[in-house]
């Protein structure tokens, strides 16, 4: 890769980044096009995002991901949000129109084809999603239109029930658990939550609860101590890598207007993953 005073540069602003594949996985996309862009991950603290956001346009970068903590709260700082990101409460891709912040969500239509690659079909199934932040509010909007029942558990109850009164206006079969200690009527279980990223992380169910009826998803991109318990019980599991490499297609596609070479993406994050 080449850089220049030409080459546009699009970055991630997280807190933590140390650990994120996106840029092997999208620089290589550039390379392979020939686009001159870059790709960098910016570990940016929670109480410096705003100042973050403003480097968008003081550095002019071409666009940028978000991700954990900062997809709800990065909102106030744009001049615009689409209508998607808007009803999920969370941005996860902002792209610079000649200094004009606008904000999408891609992680949820990325979640979906994830699915479809997986072979999980969702139709009339009852779902649980652990954890009500930015992530579940994604996945939650399209799961909504999908399945026959949508549960939502989090510690923080007051954020779970603004995601459940959310979504019960799209329809009026999702209801917020208070605890979780029965997974007998539910099929598909997927975390939400960061629990998981360090392997010293308390599990986020029991998992005396889990069975081998049980599909289990992560959306955090590697396997979990949650995805190894249950695929010892039996359990089909499936990680947020599929999640991480289609939304981050989407993005890509709106930094650039051009479709990413989505099977050497997928192979960069694999070999990412073995590391």
């Amino acid at each position: 890769m080449k850089i220049s005073g030409k080459t546009k540069i699009v970055a991630l602003l997280g807190y933590p980044v140390e650990h994120t594949l996106s840029p092997a996985m999208h620089n290589l996309a550039f390379e392979h096009l020939g686009l001159d862009y870059c790709y960098v991950a910016f570990p940016v603290k929670p109480e410096m995002l705003k100042d973050a956001v403003t480097a968008i346009r003081a550095l002019n970068l071409a666009g940028v991901n978000v991700t954990v903590p900062h997809k709800e709260n990065v909102i106030p700082f744009l001049d615009e949000v689409d209508k998607e990101a808007s009803f999920i409460g969370a941005v996860n891709t902002i792209v610079n129109k000649q200094d004009r912040l606008v904000g999408y969500n891609t992680d949820g239509r990325g979640f979906m084809r994830s699915l479809s690659d997986e072979g999980i079909d969702v139709e009339g199934k009852s779902v649980l999603i652990i954890g009500a932040g930015g992530g579940s509010r994604a996945v939650s909007y399209y799961l909504s239109e999908k399945t026959s029942k949508l549960f939502l558990f989090d510690i923080d109850t007051d954020k779970a029930e603004r995601l459940v009164s959310d979504l019960n206006k799209i329809r009026s079969d999702v209801y917020r658990l208070e605890a979780i200690n029965d997974l007998n009527n539910i099929d598909i279980i997927i975390n939400a939550t960061p629990l998981g990223l360090k392997d010293s992380d308390p599990l986020p169910c029991d998992m005396s609860l889990i069975s081998p009826k049980h599909i289990v998803g992560d959306l955090i991109y590697k396997e979990t101590p949650l995805l190894k318990e249950a695929a010892q019980k039996g359990c089909k599991t499936f990680n947020g890598i599929g999640m991480l490499l289609w939304q981050g297609v989407l993005a890509f596609e709106l930094w650039t207007g051009i479709l990413p070479p989505h099977e050497m993406m997928r192979e960069v994050l694999i070999k990412g993953m073995k590391k």
